[in-house]
């Protein structure tokens, strides 16, 4: 089982003023997508995408997104780490 902590994500969103978020999962968390987005919609105030677009690991990060202003990524995998 995997847990999301979507209290800190939302925190995060909210402390970065960051109003494009892109989710980025790897296939097998993606059917949890969708209740992660409405979650962090509505804790926050910020539009939430989500990639629909392969995921091989937190280190295959989606570049293009940058090019749809994207303020932030947030990536859930299998192995718990953070970068800020």
């Amino acid at each position: 089982m995997y847990e999301f902590n979507l209290q800190e994500a939302a925190k995060e969103i909210s402390s970065n003023n960051a109003k494009k978020v892109l989710l980025h999962l790897p296939d097998g968390l993606k059917p949890k997508a969708n209740k992660i987005q409405d979650y962090l919609k509505k804790e926050t105030n910020a539009e939430i995408f989500i990639w629909a677009g392969s995921c091989y690991g937190s280190c295959d990060l989606p570049i293009e997104s940058k090019n749809i202003g994207i303020d932030m990524i947030i990536h859930f995998g299998h192995t718990k780490w953070r970068i800020k």
